[in-house]
């Protein structure tokens, strides 16, 4: 369990940027991708961004799972309390970043002109800080519904929780300062007393869920390119994973991800209900639209 609680931690609480390595098969693949959805017309002013960035995630299909990078300067020796260097790649995810990914990839795609890496990295840089702004390790957005609250407020999500019928979860958020073991970072106080700081203010915005057990009645509401949050019942933790919500051909609702436990980005074989009703300690899911 511990074991566990550690790569939870390093996985899903920090999503975290670092040092920009760039090799020439993600700037392939930045290139490739953004020419397939042009090509598809999944750009078209009034096209779902959803649906881009699902396509993303399909390309993405069997690119491996690596847990922990998104810590590497912290091992290295790089300090917690200045501005952060960013970590990007498109041939490796875990769960975090291939949603963010993802979704990145799409935007880029809507602006013209050939799809640079900068403008990559500023599309994953705007979603991962608190109010789009770069800073230390604590101005990330570690708790992933802080991340989808954020994203609400500055335009680049919609929170679906409150039209699909969904209840307060209004548990304090401790997880972090709980487990200070687990994040290299909190071993600088002054780190520690931001994020203590920062679960303080999380106190006052609630989240909203969908319960497991309404998923199959709300169903028809979630369409492909919805990010899917999963919530859990792990004292002081929001959720435990995130994903993208997809419709396969027949329309059945499956999740598209990058699991947890390794192996590869796949789209589920279970139903979204199906998979959620699997999941430990599963209390139900957080929905959010791209806009």
């Amino acid at each position: 369990m511990v074991g566990d609680l550690v790569r939870l931690a390093a996985a899903l609480a920090i999503p975290a940027p670092l040092a920009a390595l760039i090799g020439d098969a993600d700037q392939a693949r930045l290139t490739a991708w953004v020419t397939k959805i042009r090509t598809a017309g999944l750009t078209r002013r009034l096209a779902p961004l959803g649906r881009a960035t699902a396509r993303v995630g399909e390309l993405a299909v069997g690119t491996p799972y690596e847990a922990n990078t998104l810590e590497a300067y912290l091992r290295g020796g790089g300090s917690a309390s200045s501005t952060e260097p960013m970590m990007l790649s498109l041939t490796r995810f875990d769960c975090v970043t291939l949603v963010e990914s993802c979704l990145a990839v799409a935007r880029v795609a809507r602006n013209a002109g050939a799809p640079s890496w900068k403008r990559f990295e500023r599309e994953m840089e705007r979603m991962r800080y608190r109010g789009g702004s770069r800073g230390s390790y604590a101005s990330r957005l570690h708790y992933f519904s802080e991340w989808i609250a954020d994203g609400e407020r500055r335009g680049l999500l919609r929170d679906l929780g409150r039209t699909l019928g969904g209840v307060v979860d209004a548990r304090p958020l401790r997880f972090m300062t709980e487990h200070r073991s687990s994040y290299v970072a909190l071993a600088d106080e002054n780190v520690l007393q931001s994020i203590v700081a920062m679960e303080r203010r999380l106190d006052e915005h609630p989240r909203t869920l969908i319960p497991t057990a309404r998923i199959p009645d709300v169903s028809d509401g979630i369409e492909t390119g919805d990010v899917l949050a999963f919530a859990t019942a792990i004292p002081g933790l929001d959720v435990t994973h995130a994903a993208f919500a997809f419709r396969d051909e027949q329309k059945t609702l499956r999740v598209l991800h990058a699991p947890l436990a390794g192996g590869s980005v796949e789209v589920s074989r279970a139903t979204l209900p199906e998979y959620v009703a699997a999941l430990r300690r599963s209390t139900g899911i957080l929905v959010a639209r791209p806009t």
